[in-house]
């Protein structure tokens, strides 16, 4: 397996290596998986509301999954639960491409491994990250998450090109389309079996020492849950503006290709990709939560000006935009709650604040897809932009004075 030295902060654990390989090998898959599965939901014949509905019961497994694993990373190790996933993946891969009717798809959808957003909100973010943590010092643990975050951003960029795939091999090849789009997500579970194989090498010195405590969180409890309520919030919000509602979005208003479309998105996640260095050098100067909030206060006044572009070239500088700014609060975040709870509680806070970002941004699609089905103007993008500016004031008026240990 290649070394990244340049790319790993000093004091870093060669375990944080391959931690980083498997975010690489699930942002390629969610990458293109989020625009495709939408895509292929319509050449089955499904409307807007029933793409969202399915959408949402990805999320809605995804967080119900999250908060299992949440509940009981203490007790197990998290090697075992990662691999235990990737194997879940890999069987929810198979199966999508046998279904074709609504409710088979639905359970399918619930099952919590699939991706329909650009980022992570899956079970195995909070895993890596509390694995993360202890494979690096404090003083590094920022610049650690944005490299993270950077590969997630970098390498969904290319998944989401990837998308164009299969219409080339059906230009190319005479491959029907549908068989083309269900090859891809046989792809995906190769990158989840790919996934196993690099979990079996970690090493036990990243897992979290037992220490025979009853509940997952104790001293950190009222912090974790605070967070995990503003969490919420910020991605009820953005679970109006998933990657694949937006490409639903665009589809209708400017009737795309699913290749250009690809194409759009590919340059949003690398704009995105470039946000999360410039974010953790922020971080050292203003300090997290400043970071998290006055990033994301541009970024969703951007948002809400894209529907109300008069053309496809104003819409996607406006996306750009917003892209550019949008997603450095996301290494910070991490790293910051990662700072406030005590090692043990690591794994069950990271797992217990994304649990709302899995549930919150598992309702709000359904919402989307309803306003969509009813107009092409994009009420969605204004009401994400909306809620997300109530939650970076909120948690600047809540946590603004709440410092990492680094920072004291």
């Amino acid at each position: 397996m290649p070394r990244l030295p340049r790319l790993l902060p000093p004091g870093t654990l060669h375990d944080a290596r391959v931690l980083l390989w498997t975010r690489a090998l699930r942002a390629f898959g969610d990458g293109y998986t989020s625009l495709l599965l939408p895509y292929y939901l319509t050449l089955l014949g499904f409307d807007a509301l029933e793409v969202g509905i399915i959408i949402t019961a990805t999320l809605l497994g995804a967080g119900a999954m999250t908060l299992g694993v949440g509940l009981v990373a203490h007790r197990y190790r998290a090697r075992s639960l990662l691999m235990a996933a990737s194997l879940l993946l890999i069987v929810a891969s198979a199966a999508l491409t046998r279904a074709t009717d609504f409710w088979p798809l639905l359970v399918i959808a619930a099952l919590g491994v699939l991706n329909p957003a650009a980022g992570d909100v899956t079970a195995f973010a909070p895993l890596e990250h509390s694995m993360l943590a202890r494979s690096v010092t404090p003083q590094s643990r920022t610049a650690l998450f944005a490299r993270y975050s950077l590969i997630g951003a970098l390498v969904g960029a290319l998944g989401a090109q990837a998308a164009g795939i299969p219409a080339l091999l059906g230009a190319w090849l005479g491959l029907e389309l549908k068989a083309a789009v269900q090859a891809m997500f046989l792809a995906y579970g190769a990158l989840g079996a790919a996934s196993l194989l690099l979990y079996r090498t970690l090493s036990p010195a990243i897992e979290v020492p037992r220490t025979g405590q009853a509940a997952p969180l104790h001293k950190s409890k009222k912090t974790v849950y605070t967070l995990a309520a503003l969490f919420s919030l910020d991605a009820f919000g953005g679970g109006f503006a998933v990657q694949a509602l937006i490409a639903l979005w665009l589809f209708q208003r400017f009737e795309l290709s699913i290749a250009i479309a690809s194409t759009i998105f590919f340059w949003t996640n690398m704009l995105a990709a470039g946000s999360f260095l410039v974010a953790a050098r922020i971080a050292e100067r203003f300090g997290l939560v400043n970071t998290m909030v006055f990033t994301h206060l541009p970024a969703n006044v951007f948002l809400i000006l894209v529907p109300l572009m008069p053309t496809l070239p104003l819409a996607i500088l406006f996306l750009c935009l917003r892209s550019a700014l949008s997603q450095m609060d996301v290494p910070v975040r991490s790293s910051y709650v990662m700072a406030v709870v005590s090692p043990e509680e690591r794994a069950a806070a990271a797992s217990v604040t994304a649990v709302p970002r899995s549930f919150a941004a598992a309702i709000s699609p359904t919402f989307a897809g309803y306003l969509l089905a009813l107009s092409p103007f994009g009420w969605p993008l204004v009401i994400c932009g909306a809620l997300k500016i109530v939650y970076d004031l909120t948690l600047l008026g809540m946590f603004g004075k709440v410092k990492p240990p680094e920072e004291r």
